[in-house]
């Protein structure tokens, strides 16, 4: 966790999260570190599917046509927190984290992380099978704390 702050910092990179599923702690987990706050711009919990529209201008099209845990709906996250925020790294979640919610076709553990450097961005799908909530959320920070290490680099 410290890697990350210290590469933020030496690249000086601001970095900002929009989370669903995780609840914040993505963001929590970056900013419990001494020195966060010279690269944690925001964070946004847009739990809610009207959150996600409101906060994010998520266009309520994708949510209904793909589900607010779909590839689509984490790219329209990223990228609009990318415009609201304009740090240079920007990070989405979304997913089921159970116990649940899930579906044949989104069953719980399925979790998209999406992150935007510049004009690069990158949507990952994940699943965390036959996991508890607490452990898929955990899992899904990890996650994103290693894309966050990969692109700031």
């Amino acid at each position: 966790m410290k890697s990350v702050i210290k590469l933020l910092t030496k690249r000086n990179f601001k970095i900002s999260v929009a989370e669903s599923c995780t609840g914040g702690m993505l963001a929590s987990h970056i900013t419990s570190i001494s020195g966060s706050s010279k690269v944690f711009d925001l964070g946004f919990i847009t739990y809610s599917n009207q959150a996600k529209i409101k906060i994010l201008k998520v266009s309520r099209n994708i949510i209904n046509r793909y589900g607010a845990v779909s590839h689509e709906c984490c790219a329209a996250m990223v990228n609009n927190l990318s415009k609201i925020s304009k740090a240079n790294i920007n990070v989405s979640i979304t997913g089921i984290a159970g116990p649940n919610g899930g579906t044949k076709q989104k069953p719980v553990g399925l979790v998209y992380i999406g992150i935007k450097k510049g004009k690069k961005s990158l949507i990952n799908k994940y699943y965390f099978k036959g996991k508890k909530r607490k452990i898929i959320q955990k899992a899904t920070v990890k996650k994103a704390l290693n894309l966050i290490l990969r692109i700031a680099k």
